[in-house]
């Protein structure tokens, strides 16, 4: 079965920068576009960034373009999301997910926490 397991997260002070993973399995990693969202306490998951299958295409929302890196490594079958620049406002539950936009990505990991402190 589909299995999406992120790691990485932590604890980092504003201005700081993590590295996040997500280890696929259970499904044909290359065929499929891979993506990042993510959960602030108290509001809704938000798109934060995704990438074609061959990594020719990658999108970000607005508020982390510039500071945030996706990329992806198919013989390893890893996703990766580095973060520079860390803002308060970036602590969430950061998922991994299997799909390239919010309205087609069909699995979810179960999420690791980032807290940037001010």
């Amino acid at each position: 079965q589909v299995q999406l397991v992120e790691s990485g997260g932590g604890l980092v002070q504003a201005g700081g920068s993590l590295r996040l993973s997500c280890a696929a399995s259970g499904f044909t990693f290359s065929s499929y576009s891979m993506g990042w969202s993510r959960q602030a306490p108290g509001r809704e998951r938000e798109f934060v960034a995704s990438i074609s299958e061959r990594a020719f295409r990658k999108t970000y929302a607005d508020s982390v373009k510039d500071r945030f890196t996706i990329s992806r490594d198919n013989a390893k079958n890893m996703v990766y999301l580095q973060m520079n620049s860390l803002k308060p406002e970036d602590t969430a539950v950061y998922y991994c997910a299997r799909g390239w936009s919010t309205s087609d990505m069909n699995y979810w990991g179960k999420g690791t926490l980032v807290t940037v402190s001010s």
